[in-house]
C-alpha cells in the first residue's frame, strides 16, 4: 500500500476551526436542558397546572396540595434521568469507537468525532465507516445492509465511494473523507424508518396506549362532568368536584415511576461495566426465552493460538511453514486465524505478490498467489468439497479445535475457489473457554432460557465447545449442508455450525417467528446483522466497531458472566414496575368510571383533589416507588398488561360500587353531603389498602413495615387532619357504616377478583 503523509496539524486545527469536523449529528442521550423540559413540560403536567389554576380562582387553596406531589414526582423523576444520563455519557466515551488516520506521515489512533475533511483513513475488517469516503488504495468488502437493508456485501476498491453507517467485512484500504458531520450520508437519511428498530417494549406500548385513551377521552368528560354537575351546587364547589374528577384520571405518576425505575437500572448496570444504549432494551432481556450466543469472542476468549500442524500427501513441515510465514506477512492480520498464525511463526517476505483474496465470513476462504504458486487458507469442507480423504485428521482433531486447511494451486488465483487444489495441510487452532462461561449458562439453563450456539466453525467443533461449557442435550447441524427451511430447524437443534452471516439473522427470523423472545450476543462484524435483528443484542467491547454500534447493551469489560447481573435487574425493574403500575392504573380506572357515571348522576361528586391527595400518597405514591425499588428476581409470567389489569381492575370496580353504594345510602339513612365525602374517601383508602396487601404477599420486613406505617399514617390523618382533608368528625353510626361498607367491600374485593382471574387466564390462553 503506498506512502502517503496525509494531513498536517496544522491544516487539521484549520479545518477544525472553520467547523470541518465529524461532529456528532445523532446524539443518544438528552442534554439536561431536554431532560428537565421533556419531565416538566408534558401534557399530564399542562393538564394539572390548568385544572389548579381553576381551583386557584375559585379561592379553594388548600385542593391545590395536588401539585406538591406532581412537583415532587417530577423533580425525582428529572434527577434520576440526570444521573442516568451522566452516565451513560461517561460509559459511551469509554465505549466510542477509535479510527486509524494518517497524519504527517504517521499513523494515529483517534475518536471518530476528530476525524476532519480530507482525512485519510485506514480500513480493515470489522470498522465500521464512520464517514462518507472515496477509496485512494487496496480493495476492502464492504456490507451496507444497515444503511441500505441489503444483506449482500460489495467490493469496494481504488476511486469507488463508500458510505458512513456501512461496515468492512474483509481486506483493507486508505479512504479519503469526503463528508463530515451532518453532511454524511447516515446523517441525511437518518430519519428514515430503516434505520430505526422498533422498541419491543410491552411497558412502553403500555404506557402510550394509556396516555393517548385519557388523553382523548379526558376533555370530553370534563366537559360533561361540568355541565351535569352545575344543578348538584355552587360553582366553586362544581368545579372543585370536576377538577378532582379530571385530577383522578390522570396517571402521571406511571410514566415519572416507569422513567425512574429504568435510569436506576442503568445506573445499577453500570457498576458491572455494561453500557445500555437504550433505556428498554433491560425489559426485553428479562423477557427473554432464547438466547443465541456466538462461540467465539462470548464463549471462548477469542484468544486463537495454533496448537500444532499435520501435514498431508506428503507435504513437508518446512514447506507448510514457508507459506503460513509468507502469507501472514503479505496478508493483514483481519481476521483470528491469521492473527494466531502470524504470533506463531516469523513473518517472511521474500516473493512478489500477485494477487491478494481477503478472508470473509461468507466465503470462509482467504488466498494469495506468488509469481509460481498460489496458497488457499479456509474451512477444509468448503476448500475440498469432498473431505472422505482426510476424515480421519480431522475427526481427530476437530472436537473443540478450530481446524483450517491449507493448500496450493500452481496459477493465480481470482475470486471463484480453484477447483485443483492440492492440500498441504491442517492447521489446527484452539481458543481458550472463558473461565466463566459454565457458571453463566448454567444460570441461564436453571432460568428456562433455552441457549444456542452459533458459530461459523465446524459443527463438531462448535458442539466440543458446548460440550465442555456444560450444555446438555447438544444436537448440532453443519449450516452448509442444510438445504431445509431455517424455521424448520431452528427449535430442533441447539448448535449451529458452518453459519453464514445471513444465516445467522435467518436463524433470529426463525425463532422470533416461532413466538421466542431472543437475545443475540456477538462480537464481529459477521453477527452484525443478527444483533440487529435480535429483540436484545449484546456486544463485546473486545470486539468489531460495527458489532458495538448496532447493540442495545455493551459489556465494556467484555465479560459475560455479567449477563445474568444484566438479566436480574432487567426482572427486578419490570417485576417491581407492573406490580406498582397496578396501584396507578387502578385509579385512574375507578376515577375514569366514576367520572363516567356521575356525567348521568344528579348527585354532587363526592371528592375534592385534597381528598383524592390523600388517598393517592397512602395507597399510591408511596408504596409504588418503594416497592418499586427494591430486590425481585422473580421470573416473568404472562403478559405485561394482562397482569397489571387483573389486579387493578377488580379494585377499581370495587371502588367504584362502594361509592355508588354511599352516594345512595341518603335515600335510606340521613347523611349529610360532608359524611358522604367522609365515606367514601374512607372506603376508597381501605380499598386501596387491600390492593396493597395483595401486592405485598409474600410479606418481608420492609413491606411488612411499610404498609403497618401507611395504614397508620392513613387513620392518623383521617381523625387528626380532618379539617385539612374536608372529613367530618367520625361518629358512631359513621363508625359503623364504615365496618358495614368495609366488610361489603371485602366481599366485593374478592369476588371481582376471582371473576376477572378466571376471565384473564381464558385470554392469556
Amino acid at each position: 500500500m503506498e506512502k502517503l503523509k496525509g494531513l498536517s496539524e496544522e491544516e487539521v486545527l484549520k479545518l477544525k476551526e472553520r467547523g470541518l469536523v465529524n461532529y456528532k449529528s445523532d446524539v443518544k442521550t438528552k442534554s439536561i436542558g431536554q431532560i428537565i423540559t421533556g419531565n416538566f413540560f408534558t401534557l399530564f403536567n399542562f393538564l394539572n397546572f390548568g385544572l389548579a389554576l381553576a381551583i386557584f380562582l375559585v379561592g379553594s387553596y388548600k385542593n391545590l396540595l395536588f401539585l406538591g406531589v406532581v412537583f415532587c414526582n417530577t423533580l425525582i423523576s428529572t434527577i434520576q434521568e440526570i444521573r442516568s444520563k451522566r452516565i451513560i455519557d461517561k460509559l459511551s466515551l469509554l465505549n466510542e469507537s477509535k479510527a486509524t488516520v494518517i497524519r504527517d506521515g504517521i499513523e494515529k489512533q483517534i475518536g471518530i468525532y476528530d476525524i476532519v475533511l480530507g482525512d485519510i483513513i485506514k480500513l480493515r475488517a470489522g470498522n465500521q465507516i464512520v464517514a462518507d469516503s472515496k477509496i485512494i488504495s487496496g480493495e476492502i468488502l464492504v456490507n451496507e445492509s444497515l444503511i441500505t437493508g441489503e444483506s449482500e456485501s460489495v467490493t469496494k476498491n481504488k476511486g469507488m465511494d463508500i458510505l458512513s453507517g456501512s461496515f468492512v467485512v474483509s481486506g483493507n484500504a486508505l479512504a479519503e473523507v469526503v463528508h463530515v458531520g451532518s453532511d454524511n450520508y447516515t446523517a441525511k437519511i437518518s430519519a428514515e424508518a430503516k434505520y430505526i428498530k422498533k422498541i419491543n417494549s410491552e411497558i412502553l406500548n403500555f404506557i402510550n396506549r394509556i396516555i393517548k385513551y385519557i388523553s382523548i377521552a379526558i376533555v370530553p368528560i370534563g366537559v360533561l362532568l361540568f355541565v351535569g354537575q352545575m344543578d348538584s351546587g355552587a360553582f366553586g364547589d362544581t368545579v372543585v368536584h370536576v377538577v378532582a374528577a379530571l385530577i383522578g384520571m390522570i396517571p402521571e405518576g406511571l410514566v415519572l415511576l416507569t422513567s425512574t425505575v429504568l435510569a436506576i437500572s442503568v445506573i445499577r448496570l453500570a457498576k458491572y461495566n455494561v453500557l445500555v444504549q437504550e433505556l428498554y432494551c433491560i425489559e426485553t432481556l428479562a423477557r427473554v426465552d432464547t438466547i443465541c450466543l456466538d462461540k467465539t469472542g462470548t464463549i471462548t476468549k477469542g484468544e486463537m493460538e495454533v496448537s500444532k500442524i499435520v501435514p498431508i500427501n506428503g507435504c513437508s513441515m518446512n514447506e507448510i511453514v514457508d507459506a503460513l510465514s509468507m502469507m501472514s506477512y503479505h496478508m493483514d492480520n483481519d481476521n483470528q486465524t491469521m492473527e494466531a498464525i502470524s504470533k506463531k511463526y516469523a513473518r517472511r517476505n521474500d516473493h512478489k505478490v500477485i494477487e491478494i483474496v481477503p478472508f470473509s465470513s461468507q466465503a470462509k476462504w482467504s488466498g494469495i498467489s506468488f509469481e509460481d504458486v498460489s496458497y488457499v487458507l479456509g474451512a477444509p469442507e468448503i476448500i475440498l468439497k469432498d473431505t472422505s480423504k482426510i476424515d480421519r485428521e480431522l475427526s481427530r482433531y476437530v472436537n473443540s479445535n478450530r481446524v483450517v486447511l491449507l493448500g496450493k494451486v500452481y496459477h493465480k488465483l481470482n475470486k471463484m475457489l480453484p477447483s485443483d487444489l492440492v492440500p498441504m495441510g491442517l492447521v489446527i487452532i484452539n481458543d481458550k473457554i472463558r473461565l466463566e462461561a459454565r457458571a453463566t449458562l448454567e444460570y441461564f439453563k436453571e432460568q428456562g432460557v433455552d441457549i444456542k450456539l452459533i458459530s461459523g466453525d465446524n459443527p463438531k467443533t462448535v458442539a466440543g465447545v458446548a460440550e465442555k461449557v456444560g450444555l446438555l442435550n447438544v444436537k448440532y447441524i453443519d449450516m452448509s449442508q442444510c438445504d431445509r427451511p431455517v424455521i424448520e430447524i431452528a427449535d430442533k437443534y441447539n448448535v449451529f455450525g458452518r453459519v453464514k452471516p445471513s444465516q445467522k439473522k435467518e436463524i433470529i427470523e426463525a425463532l422470533k417467528a416461532l413466538g421466542h423472545t431472543v437475545a443475540m450476543t456477538g462480537d464481529g462484524v459477521n453477527d452484525v446483522l443478527a444483533l440487529k435483528e435480535a429483540d436484545c443484542s449484546v456486544a463485546m467491547n473486545s470486539g468489531s466497531d460495527a458489532a458495538r454500534n448496532v447493540s442495545q447493551l455493551v459489556l465494556l469489560d467484555s465479560n459475560f458472566a455479567s449477563m445474568p447481573k444484566v438479566v436480574a435487574e432487567g426482572r427486578r425493574s419490570i417485576n417491581n414496575i407492573q406490580r406498582s403500575s397496578s396501584l396507578f392504573l387502578c385509579k385512574t380506572t375507578y376515577a375514569t368510571l366514576l367520572a363516567i357515571l356521575f356525567v348521568f348522576l344528579p348527585i354532587s361528586y363526592p371528592f375534592e383533589p385534597i381528598q383524592l391527595t390523600l388517598t393517592s400518597v397512602a395507597t399510591i405514591g408511596i408504596p409504588s416507588f418503594i416497592l418499586a425499588l427494591e430486590p425481585n428476581n422473580e421470573r416473568l409470567n404472562g403478559k405485561f398488561i394482562m397482569n397489571v389489569l387483573k389486579r387493578a381492575v377488580p379494585t377499581a370496580l370495587t371502588i367504584v360500587t362502594n361509592v355508588l353504594i354511599i352516594v345512595l345510602l341518603p335515600n335510606i339513612i340521613r347523611l349529610t353531603e360532608d359524611e358522604v365525602s367522609t365515606l367514601c374517601v374512607i372506603l376508597t383508602g381501605l380499598t386501596g389498602f387491600m390492593l396493597l396487601y395483595r401486592i405485598c404477599l409474600p410479606f418481608n420486613k420492609l413491606r411488612r413495615c411499610l404498609f403497618v406505617f401507611l395504614f397508620v399514617m392513613f387513620g392518623l390523618e383521617v381523625i387528626f387532619l380532618r379539617n385539612l382533608f374536608s372529613l367530618t368528625i367520625l361518629t358512631p353510626k359513621l363508625l359503623i357504616l364504615i365496618l358495614a361498607l368495609c366488610l361489603l367491600a371485602i366481599v366485593l374485593f374478592n369476588m371481582f377478583t376471582d371473576l376477572f382471574y378466571k376471565i384473564f387466564k381464558k385470554f392469556e390462553h
